[in-house]
């Protein structure tokens, strides 16, 4: 009996381990990253203000981080890839 019980509770705990990964998801923020092909004139200040709402100095180093870049020197034709 016991060892019925075991293997209830063994299956029970498999089920909703499961059901709990199934369901996970990277919480990075809504949407997906895109990308963004710098024009002529852009600066990443320009470009933050125009895909993100709030304070544009934490959208800037969000799209620095994710591109690698050390600063904040970009030239036109560049593709960034935008994080959500």
């Amino acid at each position: 009996m016991f060892a019925t019980r075991t293997w209830i509770v063994i299956a029970v705990l498999l089920v909703v381990v499961s059901a709990a990964l199934s369901n996970a998801r990277v919480s990075n923020g809504a949407g997906h990253e895109t990308r963004h092909r710098v024009r002529a004139g852009e600066t990443l200040w320009s470009i933050a203000e125009a895909n993100y709402a709030g304070d544009p100095r934490k959208a800037i180093w969000r799209i620095e981080q994710r591109n690698g870049l050390v600063g904040a020197d970009i030239s036109a034709g560049t593709v960034l890839v935008l994080p959500p």
